[in-house]
């Protein structure tokens, strides 16, 4: 199944994603400035899933791409697919895992990195 990862930006607002069940970034959340913000709108998604709305787009150089729309509001934008069927089955993805993906958060800087 999989997971939504909140981090960091560089220009320190905060992010999520999903990543699917490989570990690939299947979309990418706006920017939140606030970290209490980002978590409500994923928790918002999780509990909503089914209402989401995927708008889909074919970008100038012929990839597949969606944004995710919860509620009306934009919420996310995903990573480009090289074929529809690709970019199906990452929103497939999406609708049957997200509302039992768990959440990791990766936002904080006091990670202890051992040899």
């Amino acid at each position: 199944m999989g997971a939504f990862v909140i981090s960091k930006r560089f220009n320190d607002e905060y992010k999520f994603v999903f990543t699917s069940r490989k570990g690939k970034v299947v979309f990418t959340s706006l920017s939140y400035e606030l970290k209490f913000e980002c978590e409500e709108d994923v928790d918002k998604l999780k509990e909503n899933i089914e209402s989401a709305d995927f708008l889909k787009f074919r970008s100038s150089n012929g990839k597949y791409y969606f944004k995710l729309m919860l509620k009306g509001g934009h919420l996310a934008t995903s990573r480009k697919y090289t074929t529809s069927l690709r970019l199906q089955k990452g929103i497939d993805e999406i609708v049957k895992y997200g509302n039992v993906s768990e959440i990791l958060d990766f936002s904080a800087n006091d990670f202890i990195f051992e040899d």
